[in-house]
């Protein structure tokens, strides 16, 4: 993410002066959005297309937050892979790749342009509806679900050195696997064990009957392995298809569940993966 981009776009009548950017893809999309591809885009009022979005985030001259949607997704991934190796890049779409001119911001954004006034949203008769803006994480809920998920593939090896695998149960048979950690006598451990049987349940669901684009996502991950990352009603699961998986539910608020391998996990991860949307 650059800090201050001096980049401008145009933008309406104004020019915008672009702060960071975000692509809106079946395979890479805001978590914090959305369970799903359709959701996120349902967000910002945007239908679905196959092909996605870039979403280009800064302020006009006068201050106001907009959020310029471009058709050009390549433009702007190629701009946040320079950006996370430390490398300048001006982000400058062509006007032709415009899409919308979205007043607000629908993700937080913590850096504002130089020499302009603060952050602020647009006059309401400069856009078309309500200004967007950054769903609610101050409380645990869905998009706070989700954003703990996005952590946990990010810090993968800082989550799995805290598990013990001892601390798993082993499977009485292949209906009641180590999906959960052991925690006799805790009322927390006995909800944990059923909300992740329910999810695990509905992931397996998705196998048979695919669900909306992009509640499931395979990323790359060391060696041969992907890392997985599925939402769906109420939860959100990150695995490694070599190794174990973490289940966050809403019913659990800050609760990260390990998930032991067992009987049946490396399949549903190996079936998984293999309906899985994926970066192009």
């Amino acid at each position: 993410m650059p800090e201050t981009e001096e980049d401008a776009v145009a933008t309406a009548d104004d020019a915008l002066y672009v702060l960071t950017a975000a692509l809106l893809t079946p395979a890479q999309y805001p978590s914090v959005l959305g369970d799903d591809y359709p959701e996120a885009c349902a967000a910002l009022g945007l239908p679905p297309l196959a092909d996605g979005y870039g979403l280009v985030l800064g302020q006009d001259g006068e201050g106001a937050r907009w959020t310029v949607v471009i058709d050009d997704v390549s433009l702007v991934a190629v701009a946040i892979a320079s950006w996370d190796c430390g490398m300048e890049y001006e982000l400058s779409p062509d006007d032709r790749s415009v899409v919308a001119a979205l007043p607000g911001w629908p993700l937080e954004v913590a850096v504002a342009a130089p020499g302009v006034p603060a952050p602020h949203d647009p006059d309401p008769g400069l856009g078309d509806g309500p200004a967007l803006s950054a769903p609610d994480t101050s409380t645990w809920g869905p998009a706070q679900r989700r954003l703990g998920a996005d952590t946990i593939a990010l810090q993968w090896s800082l989550w799995r050195e805290q598990v013990d695998d001892a601390a798993f149960s082993p499977p009485a048979d292949t209906t009641d696997t180590a999906d959960a950690p052991q925690q006799a006598g805790s009322d927390n451990g006995r909800k944990g064990h059923r909300g992740i049987r329910r999810a695990l349940a509905e992931a397996r669901a998705y196998v048979d009957a695919p669900p909306p684009l992009g509640r499931v996502r395979s990323s790359f991950a060391p060696g041969d392995a992907r890392t997985l990352r599925v939402d769906g009603p109420g939860w959100s699961l990150v695995a490694r298809t070599d190794d174990i998986a973490f289940v966050l539910l809403d019913e659990e608020p800050g609760e990260v569940l390990p998930v032991g391998r067992g009987p049946e996990l490396p399949g549903l991860l190996e079936a998984l993966d293999k309906m899985a949307v994926r970066p192009s």
